[in-house]
């Protein structure tokens, strides 16, 4: 056969043009995702925060077909979790358990490293939850009255633990001491469980915490009050703070995943879909309400709208108030 040959000319052009058809496929991006995909939380393994992460991470693997991990970097009331979070590569393999205290930072620290309504997108809110206001069992303060007489009476003696300085448990703290006009000395520690045990060892005098729930109702620790404006389902029988002596007291928890700043939104949003729909799973709801959670289903727009608001009020609550923060 001629190398001329028309046969042979039209074998080779067509053979040439498929390969170079199938040539940009070699290049295109993997499919998401593409390697494990990472939960950072803030916060010590033991509270609130890491409970959520690891429930949605054993839910969230089989549902995107690869393997999803916590992975814990405690520091600074969360903020060290979150500014790793906030530098990462945008390609959604690498989320953060966030909760209301993202939008506390600005109005706490001198200085925070990321912005957050530039450096953080809004993926999806998981739920709402109050802090639970608990001493020890074996402290003698049976009812918020009682603490706030003991702090009067002894000012600068009693205690309150946090998870660290910028947490929710923190400001629940803080605002109830601007509230009740009583100087309790914060105790930081790296994450809730800690806190809780040495709290419930009679080593700190009181906590605002969502994670002091389950050892209230094992009786290792007596509830005096929750900070949402309503009582909780989860605990019906206490009353709120503003039914305890502190009109107007009302703070309500929040966690939510959200994602570097740039990540593509057909990510964004599938991670959105599939968070809901293990919100919606029936056991995960029972085992929400079991911690103090209430389950929140909301698209990414509904959930950065309400980080926007949550910004607003607490800039409104503590910078413009000029209520002073002991850190």
């Amino acid at each position: 056969m001629q190398l001329d040959d028309p046969h042979f000319s039209r074998r080779r052009f067509l053979k040439g043009a498929t390969a170079a058809l199938a040539a940009p496929q070699a290049f295109a991006a993997d499919p998401y995702p593409s390697k494990p995909v990472r939960i950072v939380v803030g916060y010590a393994p033991g509270g609130t925060s890491d409970a959520l992460a690891r429930l949605v991470a054993d839910r969230l693997g089989p549902r995107l077909g690869q393997q999803v991990i916590v992975e814990n970097r405690p520091g600074a009331g969360g903020m060290l979790g979150t500014d790793y979070v906030a530098k990462a590569a945008p390609d959604g393999h690498t989320l953060l358990l966030a909760s209301i205290g993202i939008t506390l930072y600005p109005y706490i620290y001198a200085k925070v490293p990321y912005d957050v309504q530039k450096d953080l997108l809004p993926v999806a809110q998981l739920v709402s939850a109050p802090n639970f206001v608990a001493v020890s069992a074996n402290s003698p303060i049976k009812s918020v009255r009682e603490l706030i007489n003991a702090a009067k009476a002894n000012p600068g003696s009693l205690t309150f633990a946090s998870p660290g300085a910028g947490s929710t448990p923190f400001l629940s703290g803080e605002v109830f001491k601007q509230m009740a006009g009583v100087n309790l000395v914060h105790v930081p520690y790296k994450g809730s469980s800690p806190a809780v045990m040495d709290l419930a060892g009679g080593n700190v005098t009181v906590m605002f915490d969502n994670a002091t729930l389950p050892l209230i109702k094992s009786g290792r620790l007596r509830g005096l009050a929750v900070t949402t404006a309503r009582r909780s389902a989860s605990a019906p029988d206490l009353p709120t703070l503003a039914e305890s002596g502190l009109p107007g007291y009302d703070i309500t928890s929040w966690y939510g995943v959200v994602a570097p700043m740039g990540t593509p939104d057909d990510i964004a949003k599938r991670l959105n879909t599939e968070i809901n729909a293990i919100l919606a799973q029936s056991d995960v709801k029972e085992r929400l309400f079991a911690m103090g959670c209430d389950p929140v289903i909301s698209s990414q727009a509904q959930f950065a709208d309400y980080v926007k608001r949550e910004l607003a009020l607490w800039k409104l609550l503590i910078k413009d108030s000029g209520m002073k923060i002991d850190m």
